[in-house]
């Protein structure tokens, strides 16, 4: 299967009324939208409208922040994808799960049934979890360190694609005269004997429509990268500059070389938080209404605690402070602790400037301005070797979708950039990947 090289790929990054902090304190959100099926499936409606090659909904085994400041509620993500499969027949369908907190066979059943109930377009974006507020939820007094996380992580994945194929393509007789189901032959068990786990197998579902799900990862650290060159075919990522942007793409792909694999079939999409108005100026005005509507106060005690610096060392209208940990010193988010210490340092930020540019997008690249000038950026990071396509990020939902499908989409389309037509039906297909092949099928036709 092959892609159009001059064409970018588009998944929306779906958060409850939007990715800035205050989207839910304007007057046109929903404070409720978070734990409304019906509002993720017009967001999903909206997007397959705009012919994106995928929607995504991240998750985290704990409540994450403080309930009283903004919606928190999170609807388990895959319970999500079914329930929009089937009001959707074309769109990606992404979700996270973590490999620290569930077990490869499940796991492996859950994304195979959004596989089967969306006829091919399911997604699976991996993570390792750190923290130990989610580790405490799981009998755990903290998190294990960041490579044992990873380690483990790639022997999952391992165990979930011997499940994935451990059942043939053909295995499924259905013969009714004869009176045989499936060939039971080619139903196999996996019996897999590894450091983290043991598993017989085989999987008590057939092999899905795309062999299996469409593999996406999130993590920028040295092992992050490293096991995105393995195993990821897609990669949200967030990068400030193109500079920065051209150098995690050429890197990532390199990695992927070296390892034997086709640079072209790994996908990767920084994220992008873009505030489209009518002009600048007034893109700007709403950009800054978000902005007022942040708690400062509670930011401050974020970034405290993510840099791991007593509260009263952080003066809302100073720099950051100079002793600072470094990245070896932090066990979770390592690539996004470096990226906001570097965007305060590079700017020369106050910790309150600070606060509002994350406020927008957590480390994503925030963007204030017209539908043209988000095309133009767009454009440039494509043309430029630093992205394959971009993962968007709507400031509000769902205008900010609204805004993007019905007025950036058009200007991407008319520079030949973006499809005007879905010409696949799986998400594998959108991002132009192939159905990967049975291993076990392969292993037995070499033997013959």
């Amino acid at each position: 299967m092959t892609n159009n090289p001059k064409t970018l790929h588009l998944n929306a990054f779906l958060m409850s009324v939007g990715h800035h902090e205050a989207a839910w304190r304007l007057p046109e959100s929903d404070p409720r939208a978070d734990i409304d099926i019906d509002h993720y499936v017009r967001l999903a409606q909206t997007a397959e409208r705009g012919k994106f090659d995928s929607i995504f909904f991240a998750d985290s085994p704990v409540l994450m922040g403080d309930p009283g400041r903004r919606p928190s509620g999170k609807l388990e993500p895959t319970v999500i994808l079914t329930a929009v499969a089937v009001q959707t027949s074309r769109i990606g369908l992404i979700a996270t799960a973590s490999t620290s907190y569930n077990d490869p066979y499940n796991l492996a059943r859950r994304f195979a049934s959004v596989d089967w109930v969306s006829d091919g377009r399911a997604g699976w974006n991996i993570v390792t979890t750190a923290g130990a507020d989610a580790a405490r939820n799981f009998g755990l007094d903290d998190t294990p360190d960041h490579k044992l996380r990873y380690e483990k992580a790639g022997e999952f994945v391992e165990v979930a694609t011997k499940l994935w194929d451990s059942w043939d393509d053909d295995a499924i007789v259905a013969d009714k005269q004869l009176g045989i189901h499936a060939d039971a032959e080619k139903v196999r068990k996996i019996d897999h004997r590894g450091r983290f786990f043991k598993v017989d197998g085989p999987l008590n579902l057939p092999r899905s429509p795309q062999g299996y799900p469409v593999l996406v990862q999130a993590g920028s650290s040295e092992d992050g990268k490293n096991f995105a060159a393995r195993y990821a075919e897609a990669v949200f990522t967030a990068q400030q500059t193109l500079e920065d942007g051209k150098a995690f793409y050429t890197d990532l792909k390199d990695r992927a070389r070296r390892l034997g694999r086709d640079p072209e079939l790994l996908k990767v999409l920084p994220g992008i938080v873009p505030v489209i108005g009518d002009t600048e100026e007034h893109a700007r005005e709403l950009d800054a209404e978000l902005a007022r509507l942040i708690s400062p106060e509670y930011a401050r005690k974020q970034l405290a605690e993510r840099f791991a610096i007593p509260l009263d060392e952080f003066d809302l209208d100073s720099e950051l402070p100079e002793n600072l940990p470094t990245e070896d010193d932090i066990e979770g988010a390592k690539s996004r602790f470096t990226l906001i210490v570097n965007l305060a340092r590079r700017e020369r930020l106050t910790l309150r400037e600070l606060i509002t540019r994350l406020g927008g997008g957590r480390g994503h690249r925030t963007f204030a301005g017209t539908a043209e000038q988000v095309a133009d950026t767009i454009e440039e990071w494509f043309r430029e070797g630093a992205a394959d396509g971009f993962n968007v990020m709507p400031a509000v939902l769902p205008s900010g979708l609204d805004r993007f499908v019905d007025e950036v989409v058009p200007i991407l389309q008319a520079r030949g950039l973006f499809r005007t037509d879905y010409t696949e039906t799986t998400l594998r297909g959108h991002y132009g990947l192939s159905r990967p092949a049975n291993q076990y099928a392969d292993r037995l036709a070499a033997a013959q």
